[in-house]
């Protein structure tokens, strides 16, 4: 107890040194000369208005974007007069109090280097690259260009790779160490989630309407080429879609569906999902809510006797923000639930999370979470955190 106590302390003191030394701002709140919680409550959550700023492809309405790019006297060419960078660097010390019963300094656990904006009228940019996920350089994730107002028509573009959840709830922007864990279920011997993938997305919205998504996917993720140079491993594509609309000034509802076909051999897994979502805000508090089914008709590709394999789960997330935008503490509560008939993903957990922000884009963060039911049984851990964006 003693030596959990001093790593405890050592850390705090470190943490609080740095954040002295923090003072730069994340390459939109530079580039605009605004604070972090213009679009964020608290980083990396977004709130309305930071959903607006990135649907538009990162541009602020009211201002005039030119003033952004160079004048080559080329109205054909658009240079930005400087190209945006931003880096995120999350550390942790975890405390598992059930399984290995260690502290373990983790930090730096993410260092992501992070570029986005608009390239010209409509049409915008964004990817990240981590260069260090839990000590392993995983490289490109997110990265995508986005065509908004498409030909006038109101439909928004995005062409690339990005999280099939995106239009759910986006998990890179999730305050807790602790994943939404029914995006990242796969199925047996399947690739098949709702994490990242290569495709096409279209987004539609309809005046004083729904919210209407439609992707087209590889559906094998964002693995390497093979030796013809091909990403995806079968002739298939899958289709994922999503409507969602607003009912007052503090509800949302939606409903999605994915179907696909997946095989990398000659044998064929067939995939649906359905499921619904719900979010509830008013100021200083937000609740979500996300359910999903899902059926795989021949997960383990088996010629002879294919295996149906059926799940389900979601989770329930509250997000407190006393002070709002202006506020420094924050907590959230996250509970997480997968029922499925292959046992190895079954898994529920309840966690609460607390933050301090020391700087708008500097917090420090606490979280416990109690597994009830996963791969590892049930265990505590306790974790403190530090992350950083600038």
């Amino acid at each position: 107890m003693k030596r959990t106590l001093f790593i405890i302390s050592i850390v705090i003191i470190f943490t609080s040194f740095l954040a002295e030394t923090l003072w730069g701002m994340p390459a939109f709140a530079r580039k605009h000369r605004m604070s972090c919680k213009t679009c964020h409550e608290p980083f990396p959550h977004l709130k309305p208005y930071g959903l607006e700023f990135a649907a538009n492809g990162y541009v602020i309405k009211d201002q005039d974007a030119p003033r952004y790019f160079t004048d080559t006297g080329d109205d054909k060419l658009s240079l930005l007069k400087e190209f945006p960078f931003a880096l995120r660097v999350d550390g942790f010390i975890s405390i598992n109090q059930t399984k290995t019963k260690i502290a373990d300094l983790s930090t730096p656990f993410n260092i992501k280097l992070l570029s986005g904006g608009a390239l010209a009228k409509n049409i915008s940019y964004y990817f990240y690259f981590f260069m260090s996920e839990g000590g392993k350089i995983v490289g490109l994730e997110d990265a995508f260009l986005t065509f908004t107002d498409l030909f006038r028509s109101g439909i928004s573009l995005t062409v690339g790779q990005f999280q099939v959840s995106d239009p759910l709830f986006k998990r890179e922007l999730r305050l807790t160490f602790e994943d939404y864990l029914i995006y990242k279920a796969a199925v047996g011997l399947s690739v098949i989630d709702l994490t990242y993938d290569r495709g096409v997305m279209l987004n539609y919205k309809i005046p004083k309407g729904p919210d209407l998504f439609f992707d087209i996917l590889n559906g094998s993720g964002i693995g390497e080429a093979n030796v013809f140079e091909n990403f995806d491993s079968d002739k298939y594509k899958n289709v994922f879609g999503r409507i969602s609309q607003d009912i007052g000034s503090h509800f949302r509802v939606g409903a999605c569906g994915y179907y696909g076909k997946e095989a990398p051999d000659s044998v064929v897994n067939k995939t649906w999902m359905l499921g619904g979502d719900a979010s509830l805000a008013f100021p200083g508090i937000e609740i979500n809510f996300q359910y999903l089914e899902r059926k795989d008709d021949n997960p383990y590709f088996l010629a002879l006797q294919p295996l149906t394999v059926r799940t389900r789960g979601g989770f329930a997330e509250m997000i407190i923000i006393p002070g709002g935008s202006d506020g420094v503490w924050y907590g959230v509560g996250l509970f997480n639930w997968v029922n499925s008939e292959e046992d190895i993903l079954d898994y529920q957990s309840l966690g609460v999370h607390l933050g301090y922000l020391l700087r708008r884009n500097f917090r420090l963060t606490g979280e416990f979470n109690y597994i009830f039911k996963g791969p590892e049984g049930k265990y505590a851990r306790a974790i403190l955190g530090l992350v950083a964006a600038f």
